[in-house]
């Protein structure tokens, strides 16, 4: 068991065993699933829920975590973060939030409010749909922050990308408050997620 937590990979490997596993179980006992739009769309929700876990858990990290603690590090010790931890962190945060992006509209595709849930329902006025579609349109901006201005940013701030050091300041000034921007429109968001899926 210790080799097997050791190793992140082995860890995943069998996650990902473990909940094959699970979902043969329930298939069998079920007596079978039809691998119709239902079924796509329940894989599609299940992609959804465990990239924007990934997206949303390291937006947290680094609002919650690393910003914070920075100023707290050791000179010495923060190339460790900036050089490290930081871009690797990054890796992860900005595709996720692009297959959460991703799997989110292929999902309502599946379910047929795609359209309606981007126009806020504002022609068919079903509540569910004008929830959903804030939420998307929320994720939507979230994203487009992650690629279009937190990633460029951070580029510099890390030195992964060459500039001044005024540039560089800025940059991760910018990067910073637009990482609070979405941590700020996250919890909205997730309410307009889960309120569509509960209260109508």
């Amino acid at each position: 068991m210790i080799n097997l937590l050791s190793s992140l990979s082995k860890t995943i490997h069998t996650s990902i065993a473990l909940a094959i596993i699970l979902f043969l179980g329930f298939f069998y006992q079920n007596g079978g699933f039809s691998f119709d739009t239902l079924f796509w769309s329940w894989v599609a929700r299940y992609t959804h829920v465990l990239v924007g876990i990934m997206w949303i858990g390291l937006l947290w990290y680094f609002n919650f975590v690393q910003i914070p603690n920075m100023s707290k590090i050791p000179d010495e010790q923060k190339p460790a973060i900036g050089k490290v931890i930081a871009p690797a962190a990054l890796f992860y945060f900005r595709w996720a939030a692009a297959f959460t992006v991703l799997s989110g509209l292929i999902l309502a595709s599946l379910n047929g409010y795609l359209h309606d849930a981007m126009t806020l329902s504002i022609s068919s006025g079903i509540p569910k749909h004008t929830a959903i579609g804030i939420g998307m349109w929320l994720g939507l901006i979230m994203a487009f922050n992650v690629w279009f201005v937190i990633w460029p940013n951070q580029k510099r701030a890390l030195g992964i990308v060459e500039c001044d050091p005024d540039l560089k300041a800025k940059s991760a000034k910018t990067a910073m408050l637009f990482s609070r921007t979405n941590t700020l429109l996250s919890i909205p968001m997730l309410l307009t997620m889960v309120a569509a899926q509960n209260l109508y």
